[in-house]
Formats: C-alpha cells, sequence, structure tokens
C-alpha cells in the first residue's frame, strides 16, 4: 500500500509542476506572439487574450498545488517556535486541517460552479468553448492542494513533538527544497 502511495505522490506532483509550467511558458509564448503580431504586422488572434489569462490561472492554480507538495506555501511560524513542542505539534496538525477542510470546501464548491455553468450552457467570448471547461481548474487544482495538505497533517502526526519547533521547520523547508 505504501507503494501505491508513493507512485500516487510522484504522479499528482508530475501532474502540477507539468502544468504549471506548461501553462506559464505557453501564456507567455502565446502573449508574445500576439504582441509581436499586432504590432509588427498589424494582425493578432482575437482569443489570444483570453486564451493566455486561462493558461495563466491553471498555471497559478497548480503550481500553489505544487506548493504545497514542496512545503513552500505561505506559513507564519514565528509564535509556533516561542510554544512547547506539543503545543507547537498540535498548532501544526490544527493549522493543517483548517488548510485541508478549506480547500476540500473550495474544490466541493468549484466542482458545483461547474455544474452550473454546465447547465446554464456559458461559452468563453472569444474561444467558443463551454466555460465549464477551462474552470475544470477550480475542483481539480483544490482537491489536489487539499491532498498535499492532508499529506502534511499525517507527517507532522508521525513526526516526534519533542523535533517540532524551529528545526522542525528549517528541516520541512529545506527536505522541500531539495527533494523534487
Amino acid at each position: 500500500m505504501f507503494k501505491f502511495f508513493q507512485i500516487l505522490d510522484l504522479g499528482i506532483a508530475a501532474v502540477n509542476k507539468n502544468i504549471a509550467v506548461i501553462g506559464i511558458a505557453a501564456g507567455t509564448l502565446l502573449a508574445f506572439i500576439n504582441v509581436v503580431l499586432r504590432y509588427c504586422f498589424n494582425s493578432g488572434f482575437s482569443w489570444a487574450g483570453e486564451a493566455t489569462n486561462y493558461l495563466f490561472i491553471w498555471s497559478a492554480f497548480f503550481g500553489a498545488a505544487y506548493g504545497f507538495n514542496r512545503g513552500i506555501h505561505v506559513s507564519v511560524t514565528i509564535l509556533i517556535e516561542k510554544f512547547t513542542p506539543l503545543i507547537a505539534k498540535t498548532c501544526f496538525i490544527f493549522s493543517s486541517v483548517v488548510s485541508t477542510a478549506f480547500l476540500l470546501f473550495l474544490a466541493y464548491y468549484g466542482f458545483e460552479y461547474l455544474l452550473v455553468l454546465h447547465e446554464l450552457e456559458f461559452m468563453s467570448v472569444d474561444l467558443g468553448v463551454p466555460q465549464w471547461v477551462p474552470m475544470l481548474v477550480l475542483p481539480i487544482a483544490f482537491f489536489l492542494a487539499a491532498y498535499r495538505s492532508g499529506e502534511k497533517i499525517i507527517q507532522v502526526a508521525k513526526t516526534p513533538a519533542k523535533t517540532i519547533g524551529k528545526a522542525e521547520v528549517e528541516e520541512l523547508v529545506s527536505e522541500a527544497v531539495q527533494r523534487d
């Protein structure tokens, strides 16, 4: 069973990272090409602005989900460093539970939003695709981020309380930056 989660972890990390990188690269390239066409050739793609926006949105959301995996999301530890190890561990777990619940909430309502868009048959203005297609990013990215946040709960729960604190924070950040 442990091997399954290792493979799942690698797969999710690859999807998050690749969509983030491809999205930002494709969005930047498309925006550049459209600007060159507009200013040099008095031409351009009418749909490029909307496509660029969606590429950047997908890149940002999947990049954020990847950030949870790497431990590089925003967190404030200055107060936790002052607590006793048991209280610090409890705070880490509590904050991860709240984060996971919030991300699952966003994933659920992102899915509900997709259903509304599908039912109303909204179409994107410039691309001419159903609006729910680019908005798939909401439930997918938030669910993947919730999965990563849930992993953090398990990781911190398995860590002995006496090692939680400033050194633990530095170690988790260091591991996250070195690991790939």
